[in-house]
């Protein structure tokens, strides 16, 4: 059943939405997501793999989590989000509906429909709401834009698929796109 046309949406008027219906709230406006591609899936799936199995073998307490997964970054009832991959250190902050706090880390992989929401708002989104690290991995273009918030704050370091990046939350962690398996 489709949601009653309003002007401001709430994350509660979010939750009635039909599971199948991709979409994100943002500032109480809905904005539907397109289906990813198989790329953004073979990326996301690997990206998944590598720091699933790392958490794992260090016995860590972090959960990693890829879409569908909702984040309410706060206790803001306007904005939840659905970002590709996401780390959460604090098991506190997982809740039936997904997560509700800023996660240690988010990966969005770029869609053509969706490069402005990843680059401007979610961006800004992440940073104010507490986000260690934010990567935008942009498969076109072979780069990845690697944001620390608590060392470079709005100012990211850019990366080929070519180079090993090392991850901020983690001491001993680096993943190098140039090892996944993302033929197709």
């Amino acid at each position: 059943m489709p949601l009653p046309h309003k002007e401001y949406y709430t994350a509660g008027d979010f939750y009635k939405m039909p599971e199948d219906v991709r979409a994100e709230l943002i500032d109480g406006q809905i904005y539907d997501m397109a289906a990813p591609d198989s790329l953004h899936q073979a990326i996301s799936g690997e990206l998944h793999l590598v720091i699933g199995n790392y958490i794992k073998g260090k016995g860590g307490k972090c959960r990693i989590f890829a879409a569908p997964f909702d984040v309410q970054l706060n206790e803001k009832e306007d904005t939840v989000l659905e970002p590709d991959l996401t780390v959460i250190c604090d098991r506190g902050k997982i809740t039936r509906h997904g997560c509700v706090g800023a996660p240690d880390w988010i990966i969005e992989i770029v869609s053509p429909s969706n490069s402005r929401h990843d680059y401007i708002t979610k961006l800004g989104l992440y940073s104010d709401a507490g986000v260690k690290e934010y990567w935008i991995v942009d498969a076109e273009r072979q780069r990845i834009s690697v944001y620390n918030f608590e060392i470079t704050g709005l100012i990211a370091n850019v990366y080929t698929f070519d180079a090993p990046i090392k991850v901020g939350i983690y001491e001993d962690l680096t993943i190098n796109f140039k090892e996944l398996d993302l033929e197709l």
